[in-house]
């Protein structure tokens, strides 16, 4: 982390490994904000975009055991807004061989898409659109999506996709709660996660730290513009992105990774059932065909994680069945049950792939272990 921060490739980064319960190494480098001279502190909030996804399935799943849906549940059920929806395959738009499913949501199968990583003609049409942009509310976005062809047919491709952001949706349904009060009083508050919302407040806007873009000679980087920097996290509105739009700490989510490597539970508080928490990060995607690059190789995808199911393929020294999943502005948290072990890497860079600061991280994580 040093060398990286030293090389300019860095502002900062924070880094936690904890095992068999306990805090083997926290350490920070460099800058919270560069630019005004503000240190990396261990409390600083970071966007952590993606890594919201595995929070919010969480969620989903706490009502899954409460009988409030099943995985092989049509979407459609529960959210009239994805009837009739099509698939576009070939310049040619008709029904859908079969409904899309939770478990399709869940698993990134249900024929969506993002419309940031591809270039089909649905992926267009997702961008034209502006799905993503604009929504005051989860119920708006899904009036956006609605009308939008599939890319793929349900149960086909493991493809990146909005999809989170409508397992937030089926939680406002189901619960009957805004998805911000939801996570806040079944999962931020049970487990002292003090500093995770969507929204950062005035009295803690000073610890967000700043976010950075590569710069155009993908060498060094620079500070994001005042506003991009802030993002959807200063307005108030109810376009709560289950996808992509928590802040946290590494304090925060270090408990709620503990908390899944736990087996659902953490202190007093239990979330999930063991069983349930073995159901979401076992692999989903077995004969099915990978559409995207964003899922490493040597790896599948359970119910909103990432599984590692082949060292030979995936070129790391860590265990099968771990699981995972990264932010887009470079955070990443993995869960090792096999090793009894939680890492945890915090940066604010778009896009973050200079050196592959997370994957080094991680390798040298891995080769620590010296039992």
């Amino acid at each position: 982390m040093e060398d990286d921060v030293a090389a300019g490739q860095l502002a900062g980064a924070l880094a936690v490994v904890a095992r068999k319960g306990k805090i083997a190494y926290w350490q920070k480098v460099g800058m919270a904000d560069r630019e005004a001279g503000r240190a990396l502190r261990d409390d600083d909030i970071f966007r952590i975009y993606s890594m919201t996804k595995p929070v919010v399935g969480v969620g989903l799943m706490m009502l899954y055991e409460e009988g409030k849906f099943r995985l092989a549940d049509p979407v459609k059920r529960h959210l009239p807004a994805m009837a009739g929806v099509e698939v576009l395959i070939d310049g040619q738009s008709r029904k859908p061989r079969r409904e899309m499913t939770v478990q399709d949501l869940m698993r990134h199968t249900a024929g969506l898409t993002y419309g940031l990583f591809g270039n089909s003609p649905v992926d267009k049409l997702y961008t034209e659109s502006g799905v993503l942009s604009g929504n005051r509310s989860i119920a708006e976005f899904m009036t956006k999506l609605g009308k939008l062809p599939l890319k793929h047919e349900p149960g086909a491709i493991w493809d990146y996709s909005v999809a989170v952001d409508v397992q937030g949706r089926l939680i406002e349904v189901l619960s009957g709660m805004d998805l911000d009060q939801y996570l806040a009083e079944r999962i931020f508050k049970p487990l002292d996660m003090k500093d995770t919302a969507f929204r950062v407040p005035p009295d803690k806007k000073q610890r967000l730290a700043r976010l950075y873009l590569r710069a155009q000679d993908k060498k060094s980087i620079r500070a994001a513009p005042a506003g991009r920097s802030a993002g959807y996290f200063d307005y108030e509105s109810k376009w709560f992105s289950g996808g992509g739009g928590l802040t946290s700490t590494a304090r925060d989510y270090l408990r709620f990774a503990q908390m899944l490597l736990n087996g659902g539970k953490l202190d007093d508080a239990r979330l999930l059932s063991r069983k349930t928490v073995a159901l979401m990060t076992m692999n989903h995607l077995e004969g099915l065909q990978v559409g995207s690059r964003i899922l490493r190789p040597g790896y599948g995808f359970g119910l909103d994680f990432a599984v590692h199911v082949d060292p030979t393929k995936s070129g790391l020294n860590g265990s099968v069945g771990e699981y995972n999943w990264e932010g887009l502005a470079g955070t990443l948290f993995w869960v090792d049950p096999q090793e009894e072990m939680i890492g945890l890497y915090m940066i604010q860079m778009l896009p973050p792939r200079i050196g592959d600061h997370r994957l080094k991280f991680k390798r040298l994580a891995y080769q620590a272990i010296a039992d």
